[in-house]
């Protein structure tokens, strides 16, 4: 039998400040595709679209000095499924959550992308049910207090965005990654990469278990360098 909660009112979930006209949305949110049909994922979809336009709502009033780039940044850190999944855990969805059986043997009702799919399938609802304000209005409850933690947007850009953006700020061409060296069969393979600048410093390599991820690496490893050697120059009075 499909699990389903006895615990809570059928028009409503503890933690979200909303009471559904018709508890049936607030159950086809709450149910996985494993109890066959009727279940969350169009819900989803909606949800998904609500979740983003509210949190690109927040962040641009909220953060009037942010370039484009970095409200897109902040955003993504804002929606992903680890935050979202930690707001679902916060809300204990996984208790209410009406999954097969075979889902719920596995586990589902404690996986991160199932309770971010939820999550989202209950804003869906909600909006469906109560209009766009009633959903706009249980989104900025839900993500207020992360948004206001967010970091400063420079701290999410990725190691390879920063070092390309130092190289033009100073005027000088992109930085230069070339694979070095590939080993190890498909599911454990190793990579070293090479990260050049030309003349601006020597180059450094990098080790991962993939290509992008020793890219990104390398190219921490040379943020850093400038950044230090820029420092001590400044120190010098050069």
């Amino acid at each position: 039998m499909p699990k389903r909660s006895e615990t809570s009112p059928a028009d409503r979930l503890a933690g979200i400040d909303y009471r559904f006209r018709d508890p049936g949305l607030l159950v086809r949110a709450l149910t996985h595709r494993s109890c066959g049909s009727g279940h969350y994922e169009r819900l989803e979809f909606l949800g998904d679209s609500l979740l983003n336009f509210v949190a690109a709502e927040l962040l641009y009033a909220r953060r009037p000095h942010a370039s484009e780039g970095d409200l897109s940044r902040l955003r993504s850190r804002l929606v992903r499924d680890v935050t979202l999944a930690e707001i679902a855990i916060e809300l204990n969805l996984g208790e209410h959550l009406r999954l097969g059986l075979g889902e719920m043997k596995a586990g589902g009702f404690m996986r991160e992308s199932i309770l971010a799919d939820v999550l989202e399938a209950i804003i869906g609802a909600i909006y469906l049910d109560g209009g766009f304000e009633a959903a706009r209005g249980v989104v900025r409850d839900l993500i207020d207090r992360r948004e206001r933690e967010l970091p400063e947007a420079e701290r999410l850009k990725d190691p390879k965005t920063r070092l390309q953006e130092l190289l033009q700020g100073a005027g000088h061409e992109l930085p230069i990654y070339r694979v070095v060296s590939e080993s190890g069969a498909d599911h454990i393979k190793s990579f070293v990469v090479e990260c050049a600048v030309g003349e601006l410093a020597p180059a450094v390599t990098a080790e991962a278990g993939s290509r992008r991820k020793a890219e990104q690496a390398a190219a921490r490893i040379m943020h850093k360098r400038l950044l230090d050697s820029t420092n001590d120059a400044t120190e010098r009075g050069d």
